[in-house]
């Protein structure tokens, strides 16, 4: 039986939660009805958020994780029919839209943060302290597909030095895979981990492990090629006007929204409202380390074209002197 609401808070705070819900006002206030898709809803943080500070707007839920879907449909249905979920990838928005006959979104959210109920989950093995299960690592558990642990016994030691560097900024790329290569075949995550923490580069802050697993991940669910095109999606399916968020956790990640946001600047979609990336506030870190990485871009649709600059003043912070949507 799902957890209640109350039991699903410490498993996932929304990270950057007040600067996103600041970003979304200029959309969200004027209109009377809009959709907001929350692509990556995993246990409804944001969205329920969301749907408490504006009252008149209606929330579809996408994720690829089914289990995390159905916690969000039990701490979601206090908000009844302003509530859509599906099961599904923000990559596909443009389908589901069409699918459901829903009306061009006010805005689009995108999180693309590993939440803590799937790093916390051992069976899951998303994470380099699952000890003795196997690393699986999709999202949609119940999907076809490679995981984890068909990659790194059977892909080669090139694509894996690739993935290792460009997904998981190993320096040590080349020798990690060539590790993994000679340690065939490897069964578990402790099996895995060990192997890549002796080649590894080694850093004071985190386990050598990290990246490697992070890594593995993007591989194995193409977070990469989701991305760009839920990027793509998202822009063209925006109402005039709408806002795209997106938050970020990975260099490699930050740099495909930086580039598809300044691609639709150009290209006269709309404009960068954000110049430089909103990052948490020290006291958020400290109350949720997992947001320490976290890194928010916007993008407004406009008619008009890239007209005006990013407002907020240098940081790109939010507006001055936004009105409170709380509901009651």
């Amino acid at each position: 039986m799902p957890p209640d609401s109350d039991a699903l808070s410490p498993l996932h705070q929304p990270v950057l939660l007040a600067p996103v819900l600041e970003h979304l006002r200029p959309a969200l206030d004027p209109a009377p009805a809009g959709w907001v898709v929350d692509g990556t809803v995993g246990l409804g943080g944001h969205a329920r958020a969301v749907l408490e500070a504006f009252c008149a707007a209606r929330l579809l839920g996408l994720d690829r994780d089914a289990r995390a879907l159905a916690l969000a449909r039990e701490r979601l249905a206090p908000y009844g029919d302003r509530v859509r979920l599906a099961h599904g990838s923000y990559a596909d928005l443009a389908a589901w839209l069409a699918r459901l006959g829903l009306a061009a979104p006010r805005a689009v959210l995108l999180d693309l943060g590993l939440s803590s109920f799937q790093l916390d989950d051992p069976a899951r093995g998303f994470s380099f302290r699952a000890g003795a299960a196997a690393p699986d690592m999709r999202f949609d558990a119940d999907a076809p597909g490679p995981t984890a642990l068909d990659l790194v016994n059977h892909a080669g030691e090139p694509e894996l030095a690739r993935w290792l560097f460009e997904w998981g900024g190993e320096p040590r790329a080349r020798a990690v895979a060539r590790a993994i290569v000679r340690a065939r075949p490897l069964a578990t995550v402790a099996e895995l981990a060990e192997v890549v923490r002796r080649h590894a580069l080694k850093g004071r802050r985190h386990d050598p492990a990290t990246r490697a697993f992070q890594a593995l991940r993007m591989a194995v669910n193409d977070e990469p090629g989701h991305l760009a095109r839920g990027l793509g999606a998202a822009l063209g399916a925006l109402a005039d006007g709408g806002r795209l968020l997106v938050i970020a956790f990975h260099s490699g990640e930050e740099r495909l929204v930086k580039e598809a946001f300044r691609g639709a600047q150009r290209a006269g979609r709309g404009r960068v409202v954000t110049r430089k990336p909103v990052r948490a506030t020290e006291e958020e870190v400290r109350s949720n380390p997992r947001a320490r990485p976290a890194r928010l871009r916007v993008f407004e649709t406009t008619t008009g074209g890239s007209g005006g600059g990013p407002d907020g003043g240098p940081d790109g912070g939010p507006e001055d002197g936004a009105r409170s949507g709380a509901c009651g």
